[in-house]
């Protein structure tokens, strides 16, 4: 969640300068766990905040659950001012928020879910697949767009 406004000012043109060319930032991921899965994060590190919008770059899985593991579980929590992208590669979670969406995730499919002023959402693992593979972008909206959307 954040209240703070978002600044854009990465590019390309952030990236060092070798002999005149242009080098490629190769940003390193850490380990996360969210929702009792392991995730990499890339987005935000200290060496890079945002790639323009994007505040946040999550990859989940590959997990195989195993034993008594209900797999994922992502409790209530809110974002403001925010847009998430979720992109379901193997698994199926069910998201709920707190404008009564329910939608299920399957492999293929995305979910967009826009918060501006605010909204609170769950997360879970579903269906009989014990596996979870996902990548999830967190869009930072502009703050003359963030608070007019519900």
């Amino acid at each position: 969640m954040s209240n703070s406004r978002p600044t854009y000012s990465s590019s390309s043109r952030d990236c060092p300068v070798v002999d005149g060319v242009r080098q490629i930032q190769r940003i390193a991921v850490r380990n996360a766990e969210v929702g009792g899965i392991a995730i990499n994060r890339a987005l935000p590190t200290r060496e890079r905040r945002t790639v323009g919008a994007w505040c946040f770059l999550d990859h989940a899985g590959p997990s195989v659950f195993s034993g008594s593991s209900q797999g994922m579980d992502v409790g209530p929590h809110p974002h403001i001012g925010l847009q998430t992208f979720t992109w379901m590669i193997e698994g199926e979670v069910l998201h709920r928020d707190s404008l009564g969406s329910e939608q299920v995730i399957r492999p293929g499919q995305v979910n967009l879910m826009t918060a501006g002023r605010g909204i609170a959402h769950t997360e879970q693992s579903t269906g009989e697949d014990r596996r979870l593979h996902a990548a999830q972008l967190w869009i930072a909206l502009p703050a003359e767009v963030k608070y007019s959307i519900c």
